[in-house]
């Protein structure tokens, strides 16, 4: 029998390409220099699998125009909103659910316990070596636990269900809501009757038509006072000035890891507006990601090499 040539496929970790699948061979794209000496490989014309490197500065999913072969592109994000105007006609899209629950899980619980225990107000006393517990700068007031409240978890799926997981112990309720109804979770359209018994609200909605700008005026007005919003989801499911309106009020709380606009310039409103906690968007990079991106691309291209069905497809071929 005639031997066939290896399929091409780039990755963007060296460990990713020192064991491909028999029948595949893999070129290292970072992205990071495209200008450089090697920066894009020579292989660029025939490669039939594209895993996008994590950042989308980086990512260049303008790339995929030039692959005349190119058969699936593969996210490293769970989001891939920001891509999908770039992926050809004929080119299977898929993304990376499940890859940053532990990472992102982790800091929208970071987030939560920061804002309720008042940690950025202990951090800037610190910094000017000032001791002020919250009872003895005001002899009514005490730092708010996250025992006894109630967590509403908007959009209900893989990270969701991990926030869920370390939420256990906490001696909190659940309110579970998600684009559809399903045992245990509420729909979309049951939120207005759910908000006014919430606590802490932990958005974790992809960015899509139905949810841009889902966290607005209405939906703000309807928190419960002092009442915190936890936004690990994309920047514009929030709309940012009914936000800062709230928040100054001092009426709502809000921990955000994601803005509307990103970056936040630093003349914007929000970093002065008083009851907001703010992170760069840091949700899934940790030291959780690496390993857990190396494990999916690793069964993907398996997948991909023995011609089965692939994991995580969100834009089929059709």
């Amino acid at each position: 029998m005639p031997q066939t040539s290896p399929r091409q496929v780039w990755v963007p970790f060296g460990q990713s390409a020192k064991d491909v699948p028999e029948g595949l061979t893999a070129d290292v794209f970072t992205g990071a220099d495209v200008d450089a000496p090697g920066g894009v490989p020579d292989s660029i014309d025939e490669v039939e699998f594209f895993v996008l490197p994590y950042m989308f500065v980086n990512a260049h999913p303008e790339f995929m125009a030039r692959m005349p072969k190119l058969k699936v592109a593969q996210t490293l994000t769970a989001g891939y909103e920001n891509v999908l105007a770039y992926v050809p006609e004929g080119v299977t899209l898929c993304n990376a659910r499940g890859l940053h629950d532990a990472s992102t899980a982790e800091l929208a619980l970071t987030l939560t316990l920061s804002a309720l225990r008042g940690i950025p107000r202990y951090v800037r006393a610190a910094e000017r070596g000032d001791w002020a517990p919250t009872y003895e700068t005001d002899s009514n007031a005490v730092d708010d636990a996250l025992a006894d409240k109630t967590v509403l978890i908007l959009g209900y799926g893989s990270i969701g269900a991990a926030i869920e997981r370390r939420l256990a112990g906490f001696e909190v309720e659940v309110l579970r809501v998600a684009r559809s109804a399903r045992e245990g979770v509420h729909a979309f359209t049951e939120i207005d009757s759910l908000l006014p018994k919430a606590d802490v609200v932990i958005a974790i909605v992809p960015a899509t038509d139905e949810t841009r700008g889902m966290i607005d005026e209405g939906f703000l007005a309807r928190m419960k006072d002092g009442a915190l919003l936890v936004n690990v989801a994309r920047g514009v499911v929030v709309r940012t000035e009914a936000l800062v309106a709230e928040c100054a009020s001092g009426r709502l709380r809000a921990a955000l890891d994601v803005t509307d606009p990103e970056p936040l310039p630093p003349d914007h409103p929000l970093w002065q507006t008083p009851n907001v906690l703010i992170t760069p968007h840091v949700g899934g990079a940790s030291t959780a990601f690496l390993p857990r991106a190396l494990r999916l691309i690793d069964a993907q291209l398996r997948r991909f090499a023995a011609g089965e069905e692939l994991e995580n497809v969100v834009r089929p071929v059709g």
